[in-house]
């Protein structure tokens, strides 16, 4: 099997960490996001992790000056790809909002290794579909994902079937 690189994104809360846990079961993984250097900057700053829509907000706006400034998101990913390619890892999850920096991510990464992007739906009775306030969570949808996956499962048991029935069907026969 070829190492593949799968660019996942989705609402907030829609399931992308449980979806890759999942896989995690099935395949050896790797799972960053480039906001990781964001948070780390904000924390030394105050914020304290918090998920709420100004936090949200706070994150997305300073991932966007950032990336104006020295384009660190992209940068951090690129070398987490270069250690995932040494690596005995088969998946990298690479979370990304937002549209332009999936593009610039997957150029550069598709010269690597087999790159695909993935869009995660939550369409249960418990899921909120509203808008969060910020660009890079209510705009997930403008982009044009060479996959999407629709989580309408009832259970945390019926989403394990589902998510590996998919991988393994879908994503990894590519």
């Amino acid at each position: 099997m070829e190492k593949t690189v799968i660019v996942i994104n989705g609402r907030g809360g829609c399931g992308k960490d449980t979806i890759c846990d999942i896989c995690a079961e099935l395949y050896p993984v790797v799972n960053v996001s480039s906001i990781t250097p964001i948070k780390e900057i904000a924390s030394i700053a105050g914020w304290n992790g918090e998920k709420d829509p100004k936090s949200r907000k706070m994150l997305a706006d300073l991932k966007e000056l950032f990336t104006a400034y020295n384009d660190l998101p992209t940068k951090y990913v690129l070398s987490e790809l270069d250690k995932f390619l040494e690596s005995d890892k088969l998946i990298l999850f690479v979370h990304i909002r937002e549209g332009s920096e999936i593009s610039k991510f997957v150029a550069e990464a598709s010269k690597k290794c087999r790159t695909v992007t993935l869009l995660v739906k939550r369409q249960t009775e418990d899921y909120a579909d509203s808008a969060l306030g910020n660009a890079s969570d209510d705009n997930v949808s403008d982009y044009n994902y060479d996959f999407t996956f629709i989580n309408d499962a009832k259970s945390l048991e019926l989403l394990s079937e589902k998510v590996k029935a998919y991988f393994r069907d879908v994503i990894m026969k590519g």
